[in-house]
């Protein structure tokens, strides 16, 4: 049967092929098909290519296969040409305009690609930041703060508390010793849900995101207790997402091997609450004096709130701030039930006492400083200490005082910079010490660190060398030019005076008596008594030795002079009296040396004979304190570069230096004016305080002392009364009358304006009223002077009363009013 149907006939076929084209030359090419579907496989490829390069790897190489698979199929349908079309059905070839539904699908795959490697990727990276997060995992409690920093209380001789150290630890809490007020008020402040979550909160996580995303901060954490104890005991202070990571899975370690309790426990005994103390039994016995299980609610409510902002809220310094805090959480615990309203109201009303020791005054930190490394040598590492020192605290205040007094009125013109001082009782203690003008300006202690050449006080360990050997006071020696070697030692005054008894010698400080007593007795004797009376430096074995050309300690220098006063050798000098640990049983007790030959009576005897002669008669009589037994010696090294008085009463040695740091040399001072006129000023009013033994008000009660009023008004010329208008701290305008107060050299500015407001519609008593005198005047019983004084308000005046002085000494100690920074 014949068919008349286009390509019917394979020989027609082609023919007929050929003649469709040119019959229409609009008719879609399947060729052109074939090479737009190869541009589009070769889009997807460097789509492909791309993803590579941004990091897909894995991903790429399947971009490459699919891309290959398809070029693949694209070749093999060129080859085979167009597919048959069907019986009773007509092919309709492709547009050329028009891609084929393999061709859209091609298109689409790199943003299918591209979507899935932006879902995928993250998903690999935070596994894999999670999987290093867990293998780099520290083990838990591997970052608790070693024991070796723990807290030393320091008290003075008379039992005061006057400074604390390092970090308080306290005592380990156990599940008996928790007060349940303290739980409920950590609970109820920093993880109410604690008892429920298992490590990690994630609504409170949402609640404290949501909070500091409308805070436009971090204003709030969102970490559990048990996140807390985990950073606490595992990990550094960092805020970083590696941090928080590993917190979360170490929180859920801990939950999953400790209890509840225990994990609270552990979070009381390493939180940090300000002030030095870690854990809840340091800080209840830091604030409160007691330990933790003896706490009250509102005790445990502030302490409590502290561990938020230990720092900031500590109510050593922020009393205040600690007060409205644990109002937060006294009503966070009656909104967790845990107390009721009523409660609350009540520990409100309570009043919280602090029993905390005042900041130590800047000037003991050189005593505190020094004796730092007696109390790790006394008392091993462990454990909190407390410290019973030597050190008497109105001494030192006298001590700082009279220090300052001197340096601020000639130190500028003599070109004195610096001074230092210590105290010693006769036994060895150290009463007082001055290891500097500021400590907050240098912290070189001056009394202890220093070695400077001591000049003529060397002379003490010559002469006592001369009286052992068979010398006495009355000894004649000729005074006149010597010539040892290359060494011509010259007298002060360039003066000779011919025979002179060796009393007068020592007393006047002649150099060439003391070389020739060095050349007579030999040098190696000398040190050897140097050595005996406790001077350890090294000394040269040289003739200018008994002129003071090694260089020695102020310490050093008193302990010698105070084994003369004690016949020990050496006196021991020290600044602890005894160490107590948590224990009943004393770690340390200070107790008296062995007994040792000491000095012969009768060369110690002629020395404190001779030392008695320099105050009364020689270059240390402005060291001369009337109704008092005086001895001492002066010293000025070479060009005036040190100047030394080392002095004694029958129960003190007192030693004073003053220079400067760089070794200049000052304007002529001698070791006979300001250092014996420091001496003098402290001795005339040491005894007195001795004798009382009171504290300083402003150590018991950690507030700015108020002088005592004076024993006795002098007889009144006159009385005026009313409420006064300040000219300057020390100048009033009383009624129309200019009233100067006795003792007080006023000041100007902010501190006369300080003084108006305090003074405002307020009466003062003054008495003593006289043309060109001073008076003494009263405010509410309490004398204004000794009140301007004791707050800084002025400086008192060379020839106040003791009381006056006194209240100036603390300002100075307690760096308040003018003498603040």
């Amino acid at each position: 049967m014949t068919s008349d149907a286009p390509g019917s006939d394979p020989a027609d076929r082609p023919s007929a092929r050929k003649a469709g084209r040119d019959e229409d030359p609009g008719a879609p090419d399947p060729r052109a098909a074939a090479r737009e579907a190869r541009r589009a496989a070769g889009d997807l490829g460097r789509s492909l290519r791309s993803l590579i390069v941004a990091g897909g790897l894995g991903l790429a190489g399947a971009g490459r296969a699919a891309a290959a698979r398809s070029r693949d199929l694209l070749e093999r349908r060129r080859r085979a040409g167009p597919a048959p079309a069907s019986s009773g059905s007509t092919a309709v070839p492709p547009h050329p305009h028009v891609a084929s539904p393999l061709v859209a699908r091609l298109r689409r795959r790199p943003i299918v690609l591209a979507a899935g490697a932006a879902i995928l990727l993250p998903i690999v990276a935070l596994g894999i930041f999670l999987l290093a997060a867990f293998l780099t995992l520290p083990p838990l409690g591997g970052a608790v703060v070693e024991s070796g920093q723990r807290a030393i209380t320091v008290e003075a001789d008379d039992g005061r508390v006057f400074a604390t150290r390092g970090s308080f630890r306290g005592q380990k809490l156990t599940a008996a010793d928790l007060p349940p007020h303290l739980a409920q008020a950590i609970v109820a402040i920093e993880d109410r849900r604690f008892y429920s979550h298992w490590g990690i909160d994630l609504r409170g996580l949402a609640r404290a995101a949501y909070r500091n995303a409308l805070g436009g901060g971090v204003r709030e954490g969102g970490s559990t207790i048990t996140q807390q104890y985990a950073r606490l005991t595992s990990l550094n202070q960092e805020k970083t997402l590696w941090r928080k990571v590993q917190e979360a899975i170490l929180a859920l370690r801990l939950e999953s091997t400790m209890s509840k309790d225990e994990i609270l426990l552990g979070y009381l005994d390493t939180a940090y609450f300000g002030a030095g103390a870690y854990g809840a039994d340091a800080a209840a016995r830091r604030y409160f004096g007691k330990p933790a299980k003896a706490l009250n609610l509102p005790e445990s409510a502030m302490l409590a709130g502290l561990v938020r902002a230990p720092s900031q809220l500590a109510p050593t310094r922020n009393l205040g701030g600690a007060k409205e805090r644990a109002d937060v959480v006294l009503q966070a615990m009656v909104e967790t039930g845990a107390i009721t309203q009523a409660e609350a109201d009540a520990a409100r009303r309570q009043s919280v006492t602090l029993k905390t020791p005042p900041e130590a005054p800047p000037g003991t930190n050189y005593f505190l400083d020094m004796i730092a490394g007696d109390v790790k040598r006394l008392a091993g590492k462990d454990g909190d200490l407390t410290v019973r020192s030597t050190l008497n605290l109105d001494l030192q205040s006298l001590a700082e005082g009279v220090v300052a007094r001197r340096l601020d009125k000639d130190g500028r013109r003599r070109k004195v910079g610096q001074a230092a001082m210590v105290v010693l009782s006769k036994e060895g203690a150290i009463l007082a010490m001055v290891g500097g003008r500021d400590y907050e300006d240098s912290q070189f202690n001056r009394a202890v660190q220093a070695k400077r050449q001591p000049g003529s006080l060397f002379k003490l360990l010559v002469y006592l060398t001369a009286y052992e050997q068979g010398y006495t006071p009355d000894s004649i020696v000729v005074d006149r030019p010597v010539k040892i070697g290359d060494w011509e030692p010259e007298n002060d005054d360039g003066r000779y005076r011919g025979s002179v008894p060796l009393r007068t010698a020592f007393a006047l400080s002649i150099n060439t008596v003391a070389a020739q007593l060095g050349q007579e007795v030999g040098i190696p004797a000398v040190i050897a008594t140097a050595r005996k009376l406790g001077i350890q430096s090294d000394l040269p074995n040289v003739p200018s030795l008994v002129l003071g050309s090694g260089a020695v300690s102020l310490l050093e220098m008193a302990r010698a002079y105070g084994s003369v006063l004690s016949g020990r050798t050496p006196l021991q000098a020290y600044g602890i009296q005894a160490i107590r640990g948590s224990a009943p049983q004393p770690l340390y007790v200070q107790t008296d040396p062995a007994p040792t030959a000491g000095l012969a009576e009768a060369p110690r005897t002629m020395m404190l004979d001779s030392l008695q002669a320099v105050v009364e008669s020689g270059t240390g009589r402005a060291a001369r304190v009337p109704g008092q037994i005086i001895g001492g010696k002066t010293g000025t090294s070479q060009d005036f570069r040190d100047a030394w008085f080392v002095g004694m009463t029958p129960d003190l040695v007192v030693g004073i230096w003053v220079g400067n740091d760089d070794d200049s040399p000052m304007n002529r001072m001698f070791g006979g004016e300001m250092p014996a006129g420091i001496f003098h000023d402290f001795v005339q009013r040491a005894a007195e305080k001795l004798a009382k033994g009171k504290p300083r008000p402003s150590a018991e009660r950690a507030e700015p002392a108020r002088a005592a009023a004076p024993a006795a008004v002098p007889a009144a010329v006159g009385e005026l009364r009313g409420v006064p208008e300040v000219i300057d701290t020390g100048t009033l305008n009383l009624r129309g009358r200019v009233v100067h107060l006795l003792g007080v050299e006023g000041e100007r500015g902010h501190l006369a304006r300080q003084l108006a407001n305090y003074l405002r519609r307020r009466e003062v008593v003054c008495t003593g009223l006289s043309d060109g005198a001073s008076a003494r005047c009263q405010i509410e019983g309490e004398d204004l002077a000794g009140l301007i004084l004791a707050a800084g308000g002025a400086r008192a005046t060379e020839d106040a009363p003791a009381d006056l002085l006194g209240a100036e000494e603390q300002a100075r100690a307690e760096r308040v009013g003018l003498w603040g920074r």
